[in-house]
């Protein structure tokens, strides 16, 4: 491995330290073990959803109110994961719980339109301009699914346009991802012509571009903000680079804000003033149940109008009524005074983190990187760009926690096993997405938490 191997003294330190973390978890969350091992038995490994795994096992949670989770162990952890965006609204909210009482009392599985749809539609187009029609979907995986499909539609006439533009560590759902592939690690991408750009890259962007056969890019798939990928925000010169390539291309843009759209009241696209042809929403907006939306232009969304358009587009739960019912709930909960007060207070928690790095010194002497790290040699010790060890990254209520370094699956590692024995609970790769139940008190506990970790580790955690 030459020098980008951990010290050996370092190497045994950390495999120490984490092995004393992983045997305490085990044996402070017997019952979570059991119920993992019996699982193993139906699932495999225990598993129906991916990011949910941890090491050694996941944790089984047995009931949730407000901001906080309890397991089966009776465990009681703050919720600083909120379902990966989804559950902005905390765990209990009374007016989320009305609006299903109220789904439950009328009956379901219509198999007709009820008029809680058109609600909830209406809030969506009036909150956000870039979007004039729109139809219900399911997650924000088949959102970006129907907006591929519907930018091919729309191309069909020009058999050339194929490609679609994704752009590296992104994540549209468990079918369109920009994760590297392999011969040994393969994705479950949609078959579609998908080439990979560098995130934020606007020379590279260009270059790829232009590199192209002529009149063949159907569709750029953008996040205004990689969320999955690891909080990194965008330029808005980058996405107006996009918006001229799409239209020199004559290719349709597609926003994906499944994430983003909660950190402005009428999203990122808004926010800085691009607006793209398709945007795709979801998670938070059905109200923390099962939902996703795909919206834009009048004269492409009219493609699926039953009466005179060309495309069809069935789906048995699409308007389901637990979804329109909370989605309209939710949507009079989240106000702009209750998004700006949830985003700033995210603002002011990266910046006390940042803070924390700085204190120790951990960012002395590093760039703190703009986009993924899709380049193994920056973890190299004698790679003399080298990002910090240790570095956040986020917009308003979203935010990652991020290490860089040799020894950085460890120290992840470590500092999520860390935060779990300080009662807290977020994504194992360190991501963050608060809830409105979330608040100052909580934030100092996180804040308090990574000080906490990074007296322990500051040593290891300087190049």
């Amino acid at each position: 491995m030459g020098s980008i191997s951990v010290s050996p003294t370092t190497q045994t330190t950390l495999q120490t330290a984490l092995n004393q973390a992983l045997t305490s978890y085990t044996t402070t969350h017997p019952l979570s073990k059991k119920s993992h091992d019996e699982a193993c038995q139906y699932m495999p490994g225990g598993n129906t959803r991916t990011v949910l795994h941890t090491t050694p096992f996941p944790l089984t949670i047995s009931s949730a109110r407000s901001c906080h989770l309890t397991t089966i162990d009776a465990h009681t952890y703050v919720d600083f994961l909120g379902e990966y965006t989804a559950g902005i609204y905390g765990h209990s909210h009374p007016s989320i719980r009305a609006a299903i009482e109220t789904a439950m009392n009328r009956g379901w599985n219509y198999g007709a339109h009820s008029a809680i749809e058109q609600t909830l539609a209406k809030s969506i187009c009036t909150r956000f301009p870039t979007i004039q029609k729109v139809r219900f979907v399911n997650s924000g995986t088949e959102a970006n699914m129907m907006a591929l499909a519907t930018a091919l539609a729309v191309a069909h006439d020009t058999p050339s346009k194929t490609k679609i533009l994704i752009f590296e560590k992104a994540y549209h759902g468990s079918t369109i991802s920009g994760k590297p592939t392999s011969p040994s690690k393969p994705t479950i991408n949609l078959p579609h012509d998908f080439i990979l750009a560098k995130y934020n890259d606007i020379e590279g962007t260009n270059h790829l571009i232009s590199s192209l056969p002529p009149n063949s890019l159907a569709a750029i798939l953008v996040e205004p903000m990689l969320g999955s990928g690891g909080c990194y925000p965008t330029t808005p010169s980058f996405l107006s680079t996009l918006r001229q390539l799409a239209n020199e291309q004559n290719a349709l843009l597609i926003f994906d804000e499944v994430m983003t759209s909660r950190l402005s009241y009428h999203g990122l696209a808004h926010t800085y003033n691009i607006t793209p042809d398709l945007t795709t929403l979801g998670k938070y907006l059905g109200g923390g149940m099962s939902f996703g939306a795909f919206g834009g232009r009048d004269e492409i969304m009219s493609l699926f109008d039953p009466r005179t358009g060309t495309l069809d587009h069935p789906g048995t739960f699409n308007n389901n009524v637990f979804s329109m019912h909370a989605g309209v709930a939710g949507s009079q909960i989240l106000t702009v005074e209750v998004l700006d007060e949830l985003n700033e207070r995210g603002d002011r928690m990266r910046s006390a983190i940042e803070d924390v790095l700085r204190a120790h010194k951990l960012y002395e002497g590093c760039t703190v990187p703009d986009a993924p790290l899709t380049d193994d040699s920056v973890h190299r010790i004698d790679n003399p760009n080298h990002p910090p060890k240790m570095f956040v990254k986020g917009v308003g209520s979203l935010m990652c926690v991020h290490f860089a370094g040799p020894e950085r699956e460890m120290l992840g590692g470590l500092f999520w096993h860390h935060m779990l024995d300080s009662g807290i609970y977020l994504a194992q790769r360190g991501f963050v997405a608060l809830s409105i139940e979330i608040g100052e008190e909580e934030v100092r506990r996180f804040v308090g938490a990574v000080e906490g970790f990074v007296g322990v580790w500051e040593g290891v955690l300087r190049w």
